[in-house]
């Protein structure tokens, strides 16, 4: 492609459009429109401008309506400005940036109205999914019901100081391991961060990571009026002293200008013959624009950087690029925050030729406004209109359990799954599973043994094919159902969350299901976070969990997880200790991820479970006893909303123990002992705290409102206990997971649960030790409360 084409003329077009476009927001929306606390907005200036190139060929010339895009987050304002310009975004939005009802900050699937593919903020994140976005294209793109269109490719834009992210490299190894493919990460390699100049030599430690891992790495570094300037006569000259230039010099010499470029270059160059009169041939400006002229910030470089990618390798395109490129704040080390100043503004908008009064125009300073509008229209990407997809619903089958004596809800977990394996339903078609390195020790083994590890190429089983006992039978194929995933935790959570969004990316609904051991939920937080801000849908299973793993000491002892469940957004978080709880709530949740409806809540509960979402559910290694068969709509209909009575509270109630999870045979055995001296003893289940606050804070709301019958499930359940009544919390967690019911109604309240790490022992020593055991409750009762007189409990 040569520069005097129409087609790269265009691009030229399109990259000064959204130049200005994206500047002329974070400009407005810091010095023009009215600020009602003083506070600067912010913006990313000199991020977007670094980027503006890349973004035009890459939209423009290089995307098809498949692929899939994370943007870099301080390039969201060269991405709004984009769709703008395209038609397909009010100007509202643009004038209110950062504000209220506006565009996001970054880019955002769920907040945003355009067409967001990856949200991106959490620096990192939005570059790593897009590797799990493609592995679970090549996952559904093998099973028989897919039928998919053409493969897309995944591409992320992202930050040279984004490499800084250990969850890249994590997700670099799950790559190769998985033979990856049709994804491209595009670096803006500026040499620039928040805080300081990017390290010398950086760029080779990027081409030896990526080439090891099996990358194909693209070297971007020099653009069109480069190139030209060094095929001069003493071009080679110049570019040895490009290839030598310290990045800090570079930044500084640029944001000087053209006169100090050319009295450094004469410093080094002169006298030379060829190279000084290549240099000399060149006003100040032309000498400021080639010097400025790197691969990344030359749009037709760019493209045909693009183009010239036929295969499906992992391709790394390192494209060297000015911060600020192309404005009065370029190279400045100050300029990753900095914003133009109202004169620095004017002038530049001079330079720029946009006519006051048509800074929002979108053909403003187009020489052919009709010409440019008929290459917009004929843009391959956005031929298509919007491109997020849809599925339909999956019918439910019912989830069932025959418990035995003794079962732990790990077990039960497991049990489950393996039915649904055994059967033939639509929906076990669509369960795909994954944990991190901890499968057999989740309850994810017999499913896996029925419905195989996902590979594209079939792999026996070693051990199986030379008769090698064992009880992991795994085969490794195309109608896998498993994902098999080393150990880290972010990997988890990002697989979880492209195969939550399968419905929206490629149009066909997954039932992701993801196990882990419960404390290390800590350690893939962010990428949870992240999961749930998008949207994706998906059953987190936390396993082992608390104190009750006991010999497995303090490292693995989860505490404050409830509290994460009972916190995070998009999340409905459950503590089961039954197994006939435990199958309800999934047969719940398998319908309640797939759920796309309004935001309106469920005056039953206030809960506004019509939205959908993902589901937590924090299990436990201890088998316990089954309180036997239970199928009335109460039970059934409390484990879902939260909270059901085990054993209701008399009318003369004096003591209330509110329990969630394995610790349901102390609560029960105090509330026995208890029962010797105190009237009515009542056992609440808990069976989601979370569920249980959301919906009785959002009944609160809607009082306020003035709605004044509006009542939630927890404040009904309350309502049967006298108002003098003590209310007993306990699970093995953080007490504030409950201790907050003592709130709905005005009851006192005894919380109990596990607040310092644990150590290594039995459960009874360990529940002992953090007064959760059924001694503990009762002597936590009579030390706090008035019961009979001289009436001491028998041990339990």
């Amino acid at each position: 492609m040569s520069d005097a084409t129409p087609a790269t003329f265009h691009l030229k077009t399109v990259e000064q459009r959204l130049l200005w476009l994206s500047h002329w927001m974070i400009h407005n929306a810091n010095h023009l429109r009215p600020k009602a606390d003083g506070i600067k907005v912010g913006g990313h200036q000199a991020s977007s401008a670094s980027m503006v190139s890349i973004l035009t060929a890459l939209y423009f010339s290089a995307l098809r309506p498949q692929d899939r895009v994370a943007v870099k987050p301080h390039a969201g304002p060269v991405f709004h400005a984009m769709h703008y310009l395209m038609g397909t975004l009010p100007r509202e939005k643009l004038e209110n940036f950062r504000g209220y009802g506006g565009v996001q900050s970054y880019p955002s699937r769920t907040k945003d109205v355009d067409d967001v593919d990856f949200s991106t903020g959490s620096v990192g994140l939005g570059v790593a999914i897009t590797s799990f976005a493609s592995l679970i294209q090549d996952y559904i793109a093998a099973k028989p019901w897919a039928q998919t269109p053409g493969m897309g490719r995944m591409i992320a834009l992202m930050g040279d100081a984004e490499l800084d992210e250990g969850n890249i490299y994590e997700c670099l190894q799950e790559g190769w391991k998985h033979d990856l493919r049709n994804v491209w990460w595009i670096i803006d390699y500026n040499r620039q961060s928040l805080d300081g100049i990017v390290r010398e030599g950086l760029w080779s430690r990027i081409e030896q990571i990526f080439t090891a891992f099996g990358w194909e790495v693209v070297r971007v570094k020099y653009g069109a009026l480069q190139r030209a300037a060094f095929a001069e006569p003493g071009g080679d000259k110049l570019r040895d002293w490009i290839d030598a230039c310290p990045n800090e010099t570079y930044a500084a010499l640029t944001f000087q200008g053209g006169a100090v470029w050319r009295a450094r270059l004469m410093e080094a160059l002169g006298d030379q013959g060829d190279v000084t009169r290549l240099i000399e041939a060149r006003s100040d400006p032309e000498l400021a624009a080639l010097m400025e002229n790197l691969g990344g910030n030359c749009v037709d470089t760019m493209a045909q950087a693009f183009a010239a990618i036929t295969h499906d390798r992992p391709t790394c395109f390192l494209a060297y690029t000015i911060k600020g490129w192309a404005t009065p704040i370029a190279g400045h080390k100050d300029n990753h925050s900095g914003l133009m100043t109202k004169a620095q503004m004017a002038s530049w908008q001079a330079h720029m030729g946009i006519a006051e009064g048509q800074e929002w125009e979108p053909m403003a300073g187009v020489a052919d406004p009709g010409a440019f509008r008929s290459f917009l229209a004929s843009v391959t990407f956005f031929a298509a209109g919007p491109r997020s997809h849809s599925d339909s619903r999956l019918p439910v089958p019912p989830v069932m359990i025959t418990a035995d004596r003794e079962i732990s809800t790990q077990q039960a977990f497991g049990k489950i799954l393996d039915d649904l394996a055994r059967g033939s339903s639509a929906l076990a078609d669509r369960i795909v599973t994954t944990s991190p390195d901890v499968t057999g020790t989740t309850g994810l083994g017999p499913w896996v043994n029925r419905r195989k590890l996902f590979a594209r190429h079939a792999r026996q089983d070693e051990f199986r094919a030379q008769n090698i006992p064992s009880t992991a039978k795994w085969d490794f194929a195309p109608e896998g159902q498993h994902i098999e995933l080393g150990i880290a935790e972010m990997n988890l959570f990002l697989l979880l969350a492209a195969a939550g969004l399968s419905h929206a990316l490629f149009g066909k609904r997954l039932i992701p299901v993801g196990t882990v051991y419960d404390p290390f939920i800590c350690r893939g937080l962010d990428a949870l976070n992240y999961a749930c801000y998008q949207d994706a849908r998906f059953i987190i299973v936390g396993t082992p969990s608390g104190v009750t793993l006991a010999p497995e000491g303090g490292a693995h002892q989860s505490i404050g997880t409830p509290l994460i469940g009972m916190s995070q957004d998009g999340l409905a978080a459950f503590e089961p200790a039954f197994a006939d709880e435990l199958a309800v709530i999934l047969e719940w949740a398998f319908d309640y991820l797939q759920r796309e409806g309004e935001g309106d809540p469920d005056e039953r509960t206030w809960l506004r479970d019509e939205t959908g979402g993902s589901v937590y559910l924090r299990l436990s290694t201890n088998p316990i006893d089954q309180p036997g068969k239970r199928q009335d709509d109460a039970f059934r209909q409390g484990a879902i909303d939260g909270a059901y009575w085990l054993r209701p509270p008399g009318p003369n109630c004096e003591v209330v123990i509110a329990y969630q999870g394995a610790v349901a045979p102390e609560a029960i055995r105090a509330a026995g002992l208890l029962a010797e001296a105190r009237r009515d003893v009542g056992v609440l289940a808990v069976t989601s705290a979370d569920r249980l606050n959301a919906g009785w804070t959002a009944a609160q709301r809607a009082r306020a409102r003035g709605n004044r019958a509006a009542s939630s499930h927890i404040e009904r359940l309350l309502a049967e206990i006298p108002r003098d009544a003590h209310l007993v919390t306990l699970l093995d967690g953080h007490p504030a997971t409950l201790s907050w019911l003592g709130a709905v109604a005005g009851h006192r309240t005894i919380p109990l649960g596990v607040e310092h790490f644990g150590q290594t022992g039995t459960i009874g020593d360990l529940y002992r030790h953090f007064g959760i055991d059924a001694r503990a409750i009762v002597d936590k009762v009579n030390g706090l409360t008035s019961g009979r007189p001289g009436w001491t409990a028998p041990q339990p």
